[in-house]
């Protein structure tokens, strides 16, 4: 298994994302949203509303970074991603298709409110010490 195989197969078996993003004003925001995971394209969707905090931040700068950990913390393996990534806009040709994977992960969202978004993952870091202790495992994406 390939280093984006290894990350993108526990990415896609996690549900929280913590996302954190910036103002103008270099004041940083964090907030934690379910996620859906596209595997072949490295997307990460996540549902929302246009007038929270984290979205107004996003839209104006949309650079932004995070972490997936473990659903099920096991306290002697710690394993975890952390990432950097970019918000799309809603009309990216490779957000075309957010809404409905992240209503088939979360059909229960479909009664509430909000747009699902889509961050491209660019760089992927994953420690994962089941592969010995402090193992580290890289991903970014190619241009």
């Amino acid at each position: 298994m390939n280093a984006h195989e290894h990350i993108a197969a526990f990415i896609a078996a996690q549900t929280v994302a913590t996302v954190c993003c910036t103002n103008a004003h270099q004041q940083l925001h964090c907030f934690s949203c379910y996620y859906a995971f596209d595997t072949g394209q490295t997307l990460l969707y996540f549902k929302t509303s246009a007038d929270t905090q984290h979205m107004q931040w996003l839209q104006a700068m949309p650079q932004t970074a995070g972490s997936i950990l473990p659903d099920k913390l096991q306290k002697l393996v710690v394993k975890g991603i952390q990432w950097s990534g970019v918000l799309l806009a809603e009309n990216d040709p490779l957000a075309a298709h957010a809404s409905k994977q992240y209503h088939l992960k979360y059909p229960f969202a479909l009664a509430m409110p909000g747009t699902v978004r889509t961050i491209r993952l660019d760089t992927l870091k994953m420690t994962d010490n089941s592969l010995g202790f402090g193992s580290k495992v890289h991903w970014k994406r190619e241009n």
